[in-house]
């Protein structure tokens, strides 16, 4: 059985948060940023010589014409005609081989973003031959996983943020992720919510190291269950372990390079959770490896997952391998045409008994969104 095509599709999904339109539009790499109306993902579907095919993500947001650009001239001419692995270790193979050949376009950004959904549709294919749900193919005990709420940003406005979090409280969602980077918005959050509550806040790395030191220090008082990414650039362990001495757990890892990227917030201990993207450290291979490293260090992984394609459900998979207490990131928005049904987001997840991933995209909804949809096989590339 060998890959014979690779499709990339390019997906725009409208979305509601309950939030008011910006006044401004703005050029928003930020997927909470409070102008985004639309959530874009890019899908990738690995075809085969015998009719079985596999999905994967791609990172990338408003940068996915760039991710896309990078799987249709450098990352899918590796795979096409190539054996579909039937094994981890064959799987691992291919992917090292692909990794290596691409080294001088860099090992982390778009390149490794296609990479990771090349690993991911690879490892659907081979629960599909093997006949287990990836869950059981990577050992996990548990079918059903619980849900974090990933709240989007509200322009750090206390009183709109209190009442967002309650929304998601009375939703069920007993685990909040905030994106504000104001004291007085945070500190709004904490007080509406039960104490019972685990509230933490991702600031998008905003600060120097002695602004997120002091802030940090600040906000030991609310007892958040991390503070996530504080320092600009995000991959400065060094900052990062300073900015942890403050006393606030520190969470960081979704913006490293690749999964060597983990090594120095490992060896620097600079972070409390590390949170490795599965759509951007180079997909599930990459991700178990940094999951191996961590619990060397003894470092809790909590893995990031801002998207909504078959990265999702990947990591939804790999979650149910990690222990109990950890759950999957989703963002707490309603998709006005859900892609599939474990989008219609509740504090617990039922991971799929199909084999592999599970991932069965509506086409209708995929046909109404596409912004794009590429063919490649051995003879080129054709719009679909």
């Amino acid at each position: 059985m060998k890959i014979t095509s690779i499709e990339v599709i390019r997906l725009s999904l409208p979305f509601d948060s309950d939030r008011p339109t910006a006044t401004e539009q703005e050029t928003a790499w930020n997927a909470a940023s409070p102008a985004l109306k639309q959530m874009e993902t890019l899908l990738v579907r690995i075809e085969t010589s015998s009719g079985i095919h596999g999905w994967g993500e791609a990172f990338g947001h408003l940068a996915n014409p760039v991710t896309l650009q990078a799987l249709q001239q450098l990352v899918i001419p590796c795979f096409l005609g190539k054996p579909v692995p039937q094994s981890r270790a064959a799987l691992e193979a291919l992917m090292a081989e692909a990794e290596k050949a691409l080294h001088g376009f860099g090992r982390g950004g778009p390149v490794r973003f296609g990479l990771s959904a090349i690993d991911i549709a690879l490892w659907d294919l081979l629960g599909q031959q093997l006949a287990q749900p990836l869950w059981q193919l990577l050992g996990a005990r548990r079918q059903q996983i619980g849900l974090y709420a990933s709240l989007v940003s509200y322009n750090n406005q206390p009183e709109e943020v209190a009442r967002q979090v309650m929304r998601a409280w009375q939703a069920g969602f007993r685990t909040l992720k905030l994106h504000e980077t104001e004291y007085a918005a945070i500190a709004a959050a904490r007080a509406a919510l039960p104490p019972e509550a685990t509230l933490m806040v991702d600031v998008n790395c905003p600060w120097t190291v002695e602004e997120a030191s002091l802030r940090a220090a600040q906000l030991t008082e609310l007892k958040l269950g991390w503070l996530e990414e504080p320092v600009w650039p995000p991959e400065d362990a060094h900052g990062l372990a300073a900015v942890r001495s403050a006393g606030t757990p520190i969470a960081a890892g979704e913006n490293a390079c690749g999964e060597w990227g983990f090594t120095e917030l490992f060896d620097n201990a600079a972070i409390d959770v590390a949170q490795p993207s599965v759509a951007k450290v180079g997909g599930i291979s990459a991700l178990l490896r940094v999951i191996k490293r961590a619990n060397t260090h003894q470092v809790k992984v909590v893995p990031h997952c801002f998207y909504y394609g078959a990265g999702l459900l990947a990591t939804a998979h790999i979650v149910a391998a990690l222990p109990d207490e950890v759950q999957l990131e989703v963002p707490f928005i309603r998709f006005a045409s859900p892609l599939y049904p474990q989008l219609a987001f509740s504090p617990t997840l039922m991971l799929p008994d199909a084999p592999g991933l599970g991932f069965t995209p509506d086409e209708q909804v995929m046909k109404q969104h596409t912004v794009s949809h590429l063919q490649i096989d051995m003879e080129g590339t054709r719009h679909v």
